[in-house]
């Protein structure tokens, strides 16, 4: 997980755009936005990110900085 991917993808992508790229990895397709990853794991990784940071900061006024806290504790905690 690269947090410039992260951050470039919420600053330069919509939900919509994120939720098709994340369609298209999945289904093993190339995604219409440039995802950065070293493989197709490390993108859908980025795309779930941004995904989950974008609804965090619409539906609860978060910041970037603190939604990406927030999202990266969740990782902590399930990698522990």
């Amino acid at each position: 997980m690269k947090i410039p991917a992260i951050k470039k993808l919420v600053e330069n992508h919509s939900l919509q755009e994120l939720m098709a790229a994340e369609e298209a990895i999945v289904d093993e397709q190339q995604p219409a936005i440039e995802v950065g990853g070293d493989d197709e794991g490390e993108q859908l990784t980025h795309v779930l990110a941004a995904v989950w940071i974008l609804n965090e900061m619409e539906d609860n006024g978060t910041d970037f900085k603190s939604a990406l806290r927030m999202y990266t504790q969740k990782v902590r905690v399930s990698i522990s």
